[in-house]
Order: structure tokens, then sequence, then C-alpha cells
């Protein structure tokens, strides 16, 4: 299947915001979608499958106010782990959710059910291992998640991670990890994928859901503030590290922690409600913000770059 990543024209830039765990909700991705921006949010962040529902019943509200919105995108955890996903799966199939962003699996009968409502699915993969499997199950295109990107992350670099994705596909791939500006929009493209991930960019917004004490957190922090582990849940994950601190963790010790070692179980438990989590680019989160103002300068800055870089081909081509 060839996507249109501007869906109709209805994405004025290539842009998915991200579905972040207990961050992103129907306002957030509302307000994306009104200003010409995917926006998302994951499913398993309701507390049950009614308030799911709920949640799918707003975004459809909402957008039928809007006058050619943005589509909108749903995370599932594909992954017999998560018992939820049948149920969560079936509410998105009724309500002919547009796009589905699958991870921790990539079952081929998920997918033709997606299709078989004229749905599109979009797959996270952090190796070219990850994402062959996902190419042969069906997925219409890969989220490459590459090292800097927030929560659970890839640890290859983007540069490399889209070579060797290349040599086994050419679905098309959703760059994420470390991105926040138009111009790194343009960059991935120019690099070779067709549309990018952005999710700490937007974990300071009025819409989210975080508190003030994270939004004012997060616009303190620049990149070297950023911890990766997988000693809090066994996974690689970037945190936070003020967060760390807070809860009465020291990173250093963490840091020096052997290959499989955890922190101990009352810490893990405050992941993501306390310990929070973040990407490379938070450096460039200068204040807290509307979720539309946000997208308005994020589309301003991709032309303007268009154009930039146009200019500079002409003159090195000259």
């Amino acid at each position: 299947m060839s996507i249109d990543f501007t869906f109709g024209g209805r994405l004025k830039v290539p842009l998915i915001v991200s579905p972040m765990f207990l961050v992103s909700n129907p306002p957030l991705a509302l307000a994306c979608c009104s200003r010409g921006v995917m926006g998302s949010f994951p499913a398993h962040s309701t507390r049950n499958r009614d308030v799911f529902a709920n949640w799918l019943e707003d975004m459809e509200r909402g957008l039928a106010e809007m006058e050619a919105p943005a589509p909108f995108a749903v995370n599932l955890v594909v992954h017999p782990t998560n018992e939820r996903y049948p149920g969560d799966l079936e509410l998105c199939i009724q309500h002919r959710v547009p796009v589905i962003l699958t991870s921790k699996g990539a079952p081929d009968d998920v997918f033709k059910r997606i299709h078989d409502y004229g749905g599109v699915a979009f797959h996270d993969i952090a190796s070219a291992r990850h994402a062959e499997k996902a190419a042969e199950a069906g997925a219409d295109a890969l989220i490459a998640v590459c090292a800097g990107a927030g929560g659970h992350t890839g640890t290859i670099n983007p540069f490399a991670l889209l070579n060797e994705v290349r040599q086994v596909t050419d679905k098309p791939i959703i760059l994420a990890g470390g991105m926040s500006t138009g111009q790194d929009i343009l960059a991935a493209q120019a690099m070779g994928a067709s549309a990018c991930y952005f999710g700490t960019r937007f974990i300071a917004t009025r819409e989210c859901l975080s508190d003030d004490a994270t939004r004012d957190m997060m616009v303190a922090a620049t990149a070297k503030d950023i911890f990766f582990s997988a000693a809090l849940d066994g996974a690689p994950a970037n945190w936070l590290r003020p967060s760390l601190i807070q809860e009465g963790l020291d990173p250093d010790e963490i840091a020096a922690y052997t290959p499989g070692q955890r922190v101990q179980n009352q810490a893990a438990r405050a992941r993501y409600s306390k310990i929070k989590s973040a990407g490379q680019g938070v450096g460039m989160i200068e204040s807290v913000e509307s979720a539309a103002d946000l997208c308005d300068r994020i589309i301003d800055e991709y032309n303007r770059s268009k154009r930039a870089f146009a200019n500079n081909l002409l003159r090195t081509t000259a």
C-alpha cells in the first residue's frame, strides 16, 4: 500500500505527535489535528476499555467540529502480554481509527484487520530485523525508534538505522528520537524518512496530562539531563535525571549497575508517575504553551527551512 503522508492535504507537515504514556490525551490530540499535525494517544493510558471508548468518542466529536482536520492515531501494544489489546483493537475497528501505531509485536492478523476497514498501520521498530519482520507481516510504514527517543528507546544512531532498514525493505520510514523542530523534519526527509515522530517537545503543552511541576522540569532541562538506563523495568529507556534525584535515586550509582540489575521495587513502581521520561530533544522546550501554538511554530520552521535549503542548493550547484 502506498501511503500519502499529506493524507489528502490534511497534514500541513509530515509529523506525528507520538503517543506518550500518561501524557497524551484527546485534548492534546485534537489541538494538534486542528493545526494540521497528526495527534495520537496510547490505548493503554486509559484505566479500562470504557474510558478508551469515551476517548474515541471525544475524538470523533471534536474532529467533527473542525474543517479538514488532520487524522488522529491510536497506539496499540499488540503483544500477548497486553490482555487488553484484542478488546482495544475491536474498539478501534468499530470507530474506524484512521491510523494505528502498533508496538511490541507484529502479528499479521492485526494488520489485516486494520486494512479491512481502510485503516493504516505504522509499526515501531528499533533494528533492521524488527523492520524486516514488521514489513513481512504487512505494516504499512515503520517507526524507526532511534537513540535519543524518550521512554523506551532504540539505541542505534538514526543514520545507521535508516541505512540498515533500507537494505531490507522499501516501506516508508517515520523517524523518531531526539527531534523537536521543523528543521529536524526536513533533515529527516533528506535522510530518506517520510515523516517524523515528536514526543518530548509536547510534554510541556497546556493540553497534555503533565502537571505543572513536570512542565517546569521540562522547561528547565537540557540534553545533559537525560539519563539512559534499563534498570527501572528491564528495557532500555531515557529518563529525566532531576526526577530520579527527586525520588531519592542516584543516577551515578544506577549507571554502575551490572547488566540485568534493577532498582528497588518501590522506585520501579514510580516510573512514569513520578520518575519522568524524556528524550534528548528536551532542550528545545523553552516555555509552557498551547499545543496549537507549538504546531504552528513547527510548521513555520519547516516551511522556512525548505525555502532556505532550496536556496542553498541553488547556490552550491550554480
